[in-house]
């Protein structure tokens, strides 16, 4: 069944088109990713099918018999609502029967309201739907239920709005951007959540991880054009370098034919016949062909560092506690030349103040921060992006340093610099308003790499950058010679760079872990499986010590000493019988007897013994 066709349309903002003429099907079951560059329209195509945009030209159409559910990257909802209004408003009957027992749950003076809830529950066997609910909340950290939307802030609204959409069941879900604001757990979950639901999906990430396992399907953008891919992200990479391998070629030969239609068009006097005019407008088709460019262009990073000293950053036995919660205790690191440190925990566990402390924002409440003489500290934070919207791009970074020192006692100007940015020479001179989310981001970064810094603190980094950046970035923060610090959410991201992560949440204690995240992540696992076997272990013991106090009871004792009086009673009668067979002139039947009598003692002897050797393990 088709959900959604989206038939040749067009997008332009002035003089900049985003896309022109596309067209795409989304199918029941299918799991759909859009892939581009920042700022060439994922997130108006997003809109546009949602309807909160309109295209230049062409349609949409959705299915007008399925429930729709767009998740945007800042959701709009009830500033004077409650969560809990947020999370249960639903016209669902098994959602409106489970909103009025949390309801009575949150206010127990009304036993009629709860019981009333409860058999409406119990009539619509809703009890599977409450627990998943409740499971959702749960993983999503969704637990402010009273609490006003207009007091939540940008993750913890980002967290109930996908909560909504996930309990909803919607039969298609269009999300834009939905690993940010979530920590690392709560990502893995939502990626195995959807990867198992037939939930029908559309959505615009950067998370590779996350693409190669929900996606079954990418949608590249590229050039204004829309490009499909059948399988995941790793399957998508091998066939997008098929596809420019035969592109090259057909662009190698269309410059030919380019070149030779030039040649006509220049001999050509100005007065032409139809046919002439005909080729003229083909020449000029030809023309916009043979200036495509093939493959992405590269950000190159190879600004000089600043010499570091040999004494970096040092944490003595650094503590913070927030409300009277301790985050960390006693924490002790000297940071080393080449350190390559990723941060983890659960939202709320103290990884930005961390980062804080460690940049001098924020003192700690015991122990003390070391900076060396020669450390410069560049600090990206979500807190520090803040860019005049009047200004043009090419300002902002002139605004800090006009040429930028370059390895080999070379320079860059502000403008080559912004160049290798992927900001060419009219997006230069673009107002900081007029740029997307990523783009900004990336404006910030230049602003920050430009400073020269030895020491880089990147908190959540990756948030709106495209694929295409994140590689560039990748690639560069491996070959920079000073220390990185990071905090991101995006898990190929911290594997491509860190060697080892501070844990935080764990208890009060940091742990410092040799390794990557996946390197953590799969020991973390194996620790959980051998507790959870030593757990198993544990519990039969105690469950079979148990077993034995109940049956080891006080008629137990006593019986257990009967059994022993009545063996020896038996064992001597035995032996009083066998020494009668013995007596000289024992008649035939006396023996007849004593043998009946040997036999009878034997059987219970036997079933005296068995007894006893149950008892004696129960003892």
């Amino acid at each position: 069944m088709n959900y959604l066709t989206i038939e040749n349309i067009s997008k332009a903002f002035g003089d900049r088109v985003l896309f022109k003429e596309i067209t795409m099907y989304v199918n029941q079951g299918d799991k759909v990713a859009l892939i581009a560059k920042n700022g060439t329209g994922k997130t108006s195509l997003l809109n546009i099918v949602a309807g909160l945009e309109t295209p230049d030209t062409g349609k949409v159409w959705l299915h007008p018999h399925i429930q729709t559910v767009f998740l945007s990257q800042e959701p709009a909802l009830d500033e004077n609502a409650t969560v809990f209004d947020a999370v249960y408003n639903s016209q669902n009957p098994v959602m409106k029967a489970i909103a009025a027992y949390e309801a009575s749950m949150l206010n127990h003076s009304d036993e009629n309201a709860m019981q009333n809830a409860i058999s409406e529950i119990d009539r619509l066997n809703a009890w599977n739907y409450e627990a998943r609910v409740k499971q959702i909340l749960s993983v999503l950290d969704v637990n402010y239920l009273d609490r006003k939307i207009k007091a939540l802030s940008g993750g913890q609204r980002k967290r109930v709005a996908l909560a909504k959409v996930l309990i909803d069941e919607p039969d298609f879900l269009i999300l834009d951007e939905p690993t940010n604001h979530l920590d690392l757990e709560m990502i893995e979950w939502l990626q195995d959540y959807l990867s198992k639901s037939k939930i029908t999906l559309l959505t615009v990430t950067h998370d590779r991880y996350f693409l190669d396992a929900v996606c079954n399907q990418i949608v590249e953008m590229d050039h204004g054009q829309l490009f499909k891919y059948q399988g995941n992200y790793t399957q998508f990479l091998e066939k997008k370098a098929e596809r420019e391998l035969n592109m090259a070629i057909v662009l190698d030969k269309t410059k030919q034919l380019f070149k030779k239609e030039l040649e006509w068009m220049r001999r050509q006097p100005q007065a032409r016949g139809t046919k002439a005019k005909a080729r003229i407008d083909e020449f000029y088709d030809i023309e916009e062909k043979s200036k495509m460019k093939l493959g992405e262009d590269q950000v190159q990073l190879d600004i000089q560092m600043t010499r570091l000293g040999s004494k970096i950053l040092e944490l003595h036995n650094v503590s913070k506690s927030y409300e009277g919660h301790n985050l960390f205790k006693n924490f002790y690191y000297n940071f080393a030349r080449m350190d390559r440190v990723g941060i983890i925990g659960r939202n709320g566990t103290g990884k930005t103040t961390l980062l804080d402390i460690m940049a001098g924002l924020i003192e700690p409440d015991n122990g003390k921060v070391v900076h060396g003489d020669t450390l410069s500290i560049g600090y990206y934070n979500q807190k520090g992006m803040k860019l005049k919207d009047d200004k043009r791009a090419i300002d902002v970074v002139k605004d800090i340093a006009e040429y930028i020192p370059m390895n080999g006692g070379k320079k860059m100007s502000a403008g080559q610099l912004m160049e290798r940015f992927l900001f060419d020479g009219p997006k230069q001179q673009t107002f900081v308003s007029k740029l997307s989310g990523g783009e900004k981001r990336r404006l910030y970064l230049l602003t920050l790499l430009i400073r020269n810094p030895n020491f880089l603190i990147l908190d959540e980094p990756t948030n709106d950058l495209d694929i295409m950046t994140l590689q560039v970035l990748e690639e560069f923060l491996q070959q920079y010679p000073g220390v990185v610090v990071v905090v991101s959410h995006d898990r190929y991201f911290m594997d491509k760079i860190v060697e080892h992560v501070f844990v935080l949440g764990d208890g009060d204690q940091i742990r410092d872990f040799p390794g990557n995240y996946t390197d953590f992540r799969l020991a973390r696992e194996e620790e959980l499986n051998a507790a959870k076997a030593e757990n198993v272990t544990t519990k039969a013991e105690q469950k079979s010590e148990q077993k034995s106090r109940v049956y080891v009871s006080q008629e137990d004792r006593k019986e257990f000493k009967k059994i022993e009086k009545q063996i020896q009673k038996l064992e001597e009668d035995k032996a009083k019988i066998t020494e009668q067979f013995n007596s000289a002139g024992i008649s035939s039947d006396k023996i007849i007897e004593l043998s009946k009598q040997l036999q009878a003692i034997q059987a219970e002897l036997e079933e005296k013994e068995m007894r006893w050797l149950e008892m004696s393990e129960m003892m």
